[in-house]
């Protein structure tokens, strides 16, 4: 079974997010206008992740 993990940042415009396979390759990302709107989106992307037999196992990476 694949590991995720997560990465948020601040920007000017509001917030950036990142999602990664155990490799470091980037598998999803993009921004949102606040920090609960980026959380809810990496959190949808690791549910789909989820059913695909990919799951979330290290700590979030916050740049």
């Amino acid at each position: 079974m694949g590991r995720l993990a997560y990465s948020l940042s601040q920007s000017e415009s509001g917030w950036k997010w990142s999602v990664y396979d155990e490799d470091g390759v980037t598998v999803a990302a993009g921004a949102e206008g606040s920090q609960a709107r980026a959380l809810a989106a990496v959190d949808i992307t690791l549910r789909y992740a989820a059913q695909a037999g990919l799951r979330l196992v290290t700590a979030p990476r916050r740049a």
